[in-house]
């Protein structure tokens, strides 16, 4: 059978996806080639022809995600930072907001020689997973209190670890629970937490309501719920000099902050934007 321009299926599939409303439909058609073809989306100008079979494999998983099922979903995978992990149902996919989180508290660990980090409500491992491949002399630790994410979360640790990466602590426990780490108190470098935090009731994309686990996007009191024991956590397990910081929602820019800056022993309080501009991320020091 004849070989096929690779160009006109990814237009094809970039059709299919705009009229389906996601969000960006171009990206996502040309990623989909990619993992079909097992190359880098930037290689594909490489492959000007495939087989009617790869074109086949593409429409498939088009159609799916026309459907509004998640692209990580489609090809099994997320990033965060330098590294992948493994996603699919039942756990909450990495967003790329994350990533200017990760990049501060990264940048605050340098110069301190084997940090004590914590993630908490660590869903797939990612932020953990992360700090420890950027800093493999870190003693990390990550908690969730759901057992599907955890079992997502020790799948991706153990892939890490057999990659090379030194291993994580991982954990049960909630956020919640005062006592969650006690044994920390005080000795933590970093704290990092992407918690649920959407405001119950509000309108969400397919992808997060249809796929998502509930619990680990939506919070009560208006989204800040969780974050207010997750700053309650930060506070009594940060060192002198350590840091944390939390995502919450973009209608969060002051109600979060105002949180941290309510523990006096909490210094420097800052709010951050994500990549569209909007506030995403609070971040303070332990004074």
């Amino acid at each position: 059978m004849k070989r096929q321009p690779l160009r006109l299926a990814i237009l094809e599939a970039t059709r299919i996806l705009d009229q389906a409303g996601v969000a960006s439909p171009r990206t996502d058609a040309e990623l989909i080639a990619a993992h079909v073809l097992g190359v880098e989306r930037g290689r594909l100008p490489l492959v000007p022809l495939v087989d009617p079979s790869v074109v086949e494999a593409i429409g498939q998983l088009v159609s799916q995600r026309a459907k509004r099922v998640p692209l990580q979903h489609l090809t099994g995978w997320a990033a965060l930072g330098d590294i992948t992990v493994s996603v699919g149902t039942g756990v909450f996919v990495p967003r790329p907001e994350t990533e200017l989180l990760l990049e501060w508290g990264v940048k605050l660990l340098k110069g301190r020689e084997y940090p004590v980090v914590v993630d908490l409500c660590t869903g797939s491992g990612a932020l953990a997973l992360a700090v420890a491949h950027a800093r493999p002399d870190a003693v990390v630790y990550a908690v969730d209190n759901d057992t599907n994410a955890l079992a997502w979360a020790r799948h991706n640790a153990d892939a890490r670890t057999a990659a090379g990466d030194t291993p994580i602590r991982l954990y049960s426990g909630d956020v919640t629970d005062p006592t969650v780490f006690a044994e920390l108190d005080g000795l933590v470098d970093l704290v990092l937490c992407n918690p649920p935090y959407v405001p119950e009731g509000t309108p969400v994309p397919p992808e997060v309501a249809d796929h998502d686990p509930p619990q680990a996007v939506f919070a009560a009191e208006g989204g800040i719920d969780v974050i207010r024991h997750v700053v309650a956590t930060a506070a009594r397990l940060l060192r002198p000099g350590g840091g944390v910081a939390i995502e919450h929602d973009d209608t969060h820019g002051a109600a979060v902050p105002a949180l941290l800056r309510a523990r006096r022993v909490l210094t420097d309080v800052r709010d951050h934007p994500d990549l569209t501009g909007r506030p995403r991320f609070v971040t303070a020091l332990r004074g």
